[in-house]
């Protein structure tokens, strides 16, 4: 089995790609709303005081520590989570492998073999009055297919759990990396690529869902708008 079966395998087992997709939208939306949250606290500031341009730096710099702040928590706590959720998964799936010999499995309906052939990877035979059962070594071989294709969705989902919000941190920073000085058209430059970002991951969501996208779009613009109006509510 090359490396490219093999990933295709262990995302079937786990279905990672669900996963992977559900964290990555989530957390890249987390993450540029976290900047935005911070953006808007420098905007204020702008306003308030009359200033006309702002240190590009400071912006940055702000921005980019809250990005590896969520791109090291979310690796490390993601990991550990999706190690302990893998676990009970697999203590659920080991339970179910457990054929008692003395079972008739003609008695069992199709969905339920279809069930078990998909944890264990291996056809089971439905034989008049009798079964085959598996030798040790292919029990052995099941539980460490299993084991490697937890291990490596574990790996997968916490490096996109914490790469997505750092991505979705630094997108809006962009404009900020051109300029020495800051003025208001850069943060609006900012805020519209934030907003664009936003339309594209409802596109998306509604693409995946099978929903209105039009719907996706307004909920999470909705949400866009909230942040920046509570925000600037309680630091105006």
């Amino acid at each position: 089995m090359d490396l490219i079966e093999k990933i295709k395998t262990y995302a079937r087992i786990t279905s990672l790609w669900a996963v992977a997709r559900r964290y990555f939208v989530n957390n890249f939306y987390d993450g540029m709303l976290t900047v935005l949250g911070i953006l808007l606290g420098f905007f204020v500031v702008l306003l308030k005081n009359n200033i006309v341009v702002m240190d590009s730096n400071l912006i940055i710099l702000a921005g980019l520590g809250s990005s590896i702040s969520m791109l090291i928590s979310g690796v490390t706590g993601s990991y550990l989570s999706e190690r302990a959720e893998q676990k009970k998964i697999k203590d659920t799936i080991n339970r179910s492998m457990i054929l008692n010999e003395n079972d008739d499995l003609e008695s069992e309906n199709d969905q339920s073999i279809e069930e078990i052939e998909k944890s264990m990877l291996i056809k089971i035979e439905k034989k008049r009055g009798r079964k085959k059962n598996l030798s040790k070594k292919e029990k052995r071989a099941v539980k460490t297919i299993q084991e490697k294709a937890e291990t490596y969705a574990s790996l997968v989902v916490s490096l996109i759990n914490g790469f997505s919000p750092f991505l979705g941190g630094i997108v809006p920073l962009i404009p900020f990396a051109f300029v020495a000085n800051a003025n208001i058209l850069v943060f609006i430059s900012a805020f519209l690529i934030i907003l664009v970002c936003i339309i594209l991951l409802g596109i998306f969501l509604g693409i995946v869902a099978r929903e209105s996208i039009i719907k996706n779009i307004i909920q999470m613009v909705f949400a866009f708008l909230i942040t920046i109006v509570v925000s600037i509510f309680f630091l105006g």
